[in-house]
């Protein structure tokens, strides 16, 4: 049987050239193992007598002690060196610049949207919101449109099936907000009502949904002049400009009468001397002013109804309606 020194020392040499885990484990079976060397010297205690066994006890300890330190240590060596190889492989180039957060924006539309609330709530106006889902009343008759409107029909109008049997529909103007708005509130009514409306129609400058804001006040003494002073105001604080024409062209709408198409043109820029429809506008008529629970005799007013979109479009320069809506961000950028 070899000295417990030849065995550490050769334990120490063997165990610290190892450059692979399971054969390190392998070769400490060889020493420490259940038939290992400093085994076989620990079965040779018994024949000791009981003056020599404490000591040479002691020795075959400390030799273990010895050959588990460099074990211990090769396995460290060996796990570090795994870990220094995995992270040289997955290195990462701190010198390269980092990925930022996108900043994000208001779309166009919808900052059009804002600043048409800001500027009507600062002459007194409320803002009302509602269903877009309507029913023929609101969305038609309360409004004074006959049955044989060319808007009831199917080609122009998205309708929604219902189990109750009732007609509903994708609402084609806000100007139902209009009705539920007056049936709640006693004149003075001011309000407006911008949303999303559908109708069936898609182009360059048409779109299935799109964005609307209509306006109403109702009180025993609004007139024609008050529909145009509000609305010229209106569009000089929009566009931010006094250097544009504003005039009020003789239409026909069910809901209003007398009505109007409003046109506009600017004095200067890519759309100098251009006349531009914005609006469609009117005072409220008699019956629908009754529908709103009102007594036509006392009460009148004007209301109007714009499409958000075509203000973005001349307020931003955008010839495209469709480009609101085709998510490119370099489109959308321009305004973040």
């Amino acid at each position: 049987m070899r000295s417990l020194a030849d065995i550490v020392a050769e334990a120490q040499s063997t165990l610290s050239a190892i450059t692979d885990e399971a054969v390190l484990e392998q070769t400490k079976a060889r020493y420490l193992g259940k038939t290992g060397e400093l085994t076989e010297h620990m079965k040779g205690l018994g024949r000791l007598s009981a003056e020599e066994r404490p000591q040479a006890g002691q020795l075959i300890n400390q030799a273990k002690e010895a050959i588990e330190a460099v074990l211990n240590a090769q396995r460290q060596t060996l796990q570090q060196r795994k870990l220094d190889a995995r992270l040289a492989e997955e290195a990462i180039d701190v010198s390269l610049p980092g990925r930022g957060r996108g900043c994000g924006g208001i779309h166009p539309v919808s900052r059009a949207w804002l600043r048409i609330e800001e500027i009507f709530r600062s002459i007194g106006f409320d803002v009302a919101d509602g269903p877009e889902i309507e029913d023929d009343w609101y969305n038609f008759s309360a409004l004074n449109q006959p049955e044989n409107h060319p808007a009831r029909s199917m080609h122009d109008t998205f309708y929604v099936d219902d189990a109750s049997g009732q007609p509903l529909l994708l609402r084609t103007h806000t100007s139902p907000m209009q009705v539920r708005y007056a049936r709640m509130h006693q004149p003075p009514i001011k309000v407006i009502a911008p949303g999303k409306t559908y109708r069936v129609d898609s182009d360059a400058t048409h779109s299935p949904m799109f964005h609307q804001v209509e306006g109403l006040w109702i009180a025993e003494d609004i007139s024609f002049a008050d529909l145009k002073g509000v609305y010229t105001n209106f569009l000089q604080q929009f566009f931010e400009t006094d250097d544009l024409e504003v005039r009020f062209r003789p239409s026909f709408f069910p809901f209003t009468e007398p009505s109007a198409e409003i046109d506009m043109r600017f004095g200067s820029g890519r759309l100098k001397g251009k006349w531009l429809e914005v609006s469609g506008s009117g005072q409220v008529h008699p019956s629908v002013v009754r529908n709103f629970g009102l007594d036509p005799e006392r009460y009148t007013g004007f209301a109007f109804g714009s499409g958000i979109e075509r203000l973005a479009m001349l307020r931003y320069d955008i010839n495209d309606l469709r480009l609101f809506y085709e998510g490119d961000l370099r489109f959308l950028r321009q305004f973040a």
